[in-house]
């Protein structure tokens, strides 16, 4: 362990209290923005990506996704719970999956029997910070490459006295894991409530990354986005095949000028990011401040701009500010659009082959749901649907079809509109 410093449609009116409360799960307060663009180039597709390989340019499928010609079923009655944070199928067991909520409550709940009840997972609520601030609590798991044989799946949490986040391996048997079989192997110091973000994901090549937030307030006062020394405001790279993490020898910093544990930079709070299972390069969705959202494809020692930009408007200072060597976001929309970007994935099902090779993502205060088209830098992206939810997280089933997980406790489908 490591410490660190400094398919029926239902209409359901989410609680007040939990909606007042999930508004702040990314989005926050104040800031400035100017509107230059950056002269920055991204780094061209073919380069190293994430995942330990080379990503390869995919087209996508014959056609293109049409702007509001799909709509969201609600799907898996059985997961009416509050504060959902995310759905994960459990490997080698394609009819369960493991819900997740921000309490500290970890489920698993049938995917293919309406009536089967949820049963408890794991409970980690004692482990979870009192009092939580809207942002914080159970965020974040990913399953082992291994996890049908070794039981072992990572979860990210928010732990108190002192405020930090956790990332702990823990070991399943059978139905359940034991709270005893923690063992936590990073914790970082996080001096505001808000900006944790949670995102977890194995990538190709083994390696654990882990989207941190810049740890909090507004316009990081402590310039966590823009310092490779700090881990907050990062993409994370770790090595979890030991009892303890290890830094991959071909992090960008490895050899120095930076923390080992440092995969790209830049990012003010990412919430949600995955892996491309066809090209291995990372997707990302990074909350912004408060005028744009941006959604990042993640390189190797990429910086995305945070605090300098935000999206693709200088920040600080609010106009004429220095571009030079950050990345542009693929995409980015206002806030007259939504408040707060959700990441989700890549659509690799075979359902709707016209979004073969899109990105799809949404926005929590608004509910849009967009696609943007990987293989091609200049298209712009296409609003599918307005789910009309607070949308918290993607799920992704073992065909590659993706589902909404949303804070008005229900779990919808992603679909072709009927005519």
């Amino acid at each position: 362990m490591r410490i660190e410093g400094p398919p029926r449609q239902r209409t359901r009116i989410p609680r007040a209290a939990l909606a007042l409360a999930a508004v702040a799960l990314a989005a926050c307060s104040s800031g400035g923005s100017g509107d230059r663009t950056p002269s920055a180039t991204r780094a061209p597709t073919g380069t190293s990506a994430a995942g330990g390989a080379t990503a390869t340019s995919v087209p996508a499928a014959a056609g293109a996704p049409v702007a509001g010609a799909y709509a969201a079923r609600t799907v898996f009655p059985k997961l009416d719970f509050d504060q959902m944070l995310g759905l994960f199928p459990i490997p080698g067991d394609p009819s369960h999956a493991l819900l997740l909520t921000k309490d500290g409550t970890i489920r698993r709940a049938s995917l293919v029997d309406d009536a089967e009840e949820p049963s408890v997972f794991l409970d980690i609520r004692s482990r979870i910070i009192k009092n939580p601030g809207q942002e914080e609590g159970l965020l974040g798991l990913a399953f082992s490459p291994d996890y049908a044989a070794s039981g072992k799946f990572y979860v990210y949490f928010s732990a108190g006295d002192p405020r930090r986040q956790v990332i702990s391996r823990f070991v399943a048997s059978g139905d359940h894991a034991d709270a005893s079989t923690e063992h936590v192997l990073l914790e970082i110091a996080d001096p505001y409530p808000n900006h944790n973000g949670g995102a977890m994901a194995f990538g190709a090549d083994g390696y654990l990354y882990l989207g941190e937030g810049d740890g909090g307030s507004a316009g990081d006062p402590n310039g966590n986005g823009q310092n490779t020394d700090a881990l907050l405001g990062k993409i994370l790279r770790i090595d979890v095949s030991g009892t303890d993490y290890a830094i991959p020898p071909d992090n960008p910093f490895a050899g120095g000028g930076g923390r080992g544990e440092v995969y790209a930079y830049g990012l003010r709070n990412p919430w949600r990011i995955a892996f491309d299972p066809v090209t291995n390069e990372l997707w990302a969705g990074d909350v912004g401040q408060n005028k744009w959202e941006e959604i990042d494809r993640i390189v190797k020692g990429g910086n995305y701009g945070w605090n300098v930009m935000e999206g693709n408007h200088c920040y600080k200072p609010s106009s004429g500010c220095d571009t030079s060597g950050l990345i542009p976001p693929r995409a980015e929309y206002s806030h007259d659009e939504g408040c707060s970007v959700t990441g989700g994935y890549v659509y690799r099902g075979k359902a709707m082959r016209e979004l073969q090779g899109w990105y799809l993502y949404s926005d929590y205060c608004s509910g849009r749901v967009w696609a943007l088209n990987t293989a091609d830098d200049a298209s712009a992206p296409v609003e599918l649907f307005n789910s009309k939810k607070p949308v918290t997280s993607f799920a992704q089933d073992a065909d590659g079809e993706l589902y909404l997980v949303t804070w008005a406790n229900e779990v919808d489908q992603i679909v072709r509109r009927e005519s």
